[in-house]
């Protein structure tokens, strides 16, 4: 059974930083690409940042410049810094990995707040 284990996000104020993990159990990690995704109130989720296997990484326009994705094989678990945060970030927070029969897997969601 694949399970996707967040933990961070939160409350913050404009121009903090804020940090996401999530720990991924049921694949092989090492292969596996994984990511980081959002969904705001009203809005279709989107891809904010993901790492292949391999370390290659893609970040939303958006953030590039203020966000780092990184993971560590050894621990299973993926991470997402947030820096420089704008209201405009709020949302929900999701963690995703992809199996290699090409099934989606999610984490149970983060909240972040960005307040003004």
């Amino acid at each position: 059974q694949v399970q996707l284990v967040e933990s961070g996000g939160g409350m913050a104020q404009a121009g903090d930083s804020l940090k996401h993990s999530c720990t991924i159990s049921g694949i092989i990690f090492s292969i596996s690409n994984t990511g980081w995704y959002r969904q705001a109130p009203g809005k279709q989720r989107e891809l904010v940042a993901d790492i292949t296997s391999g370390g290659n990484i893609t970040y939303l326009d958006s953030v590039n410049g203020r966000v780092a994705i990184s993971r560590d094989n050894a621990k299973r678990t993926v991470y997402l810094h947030m820096n420089s945060l704008k209201p405009e970030d709020t949302a929900v927070y999701y963690c995703n990995t992809v199996s290699l029969r090409a099934r989606n897997y999610w984490g149970q969601g983060t909240q972040v707040t960005v307040s003004s």
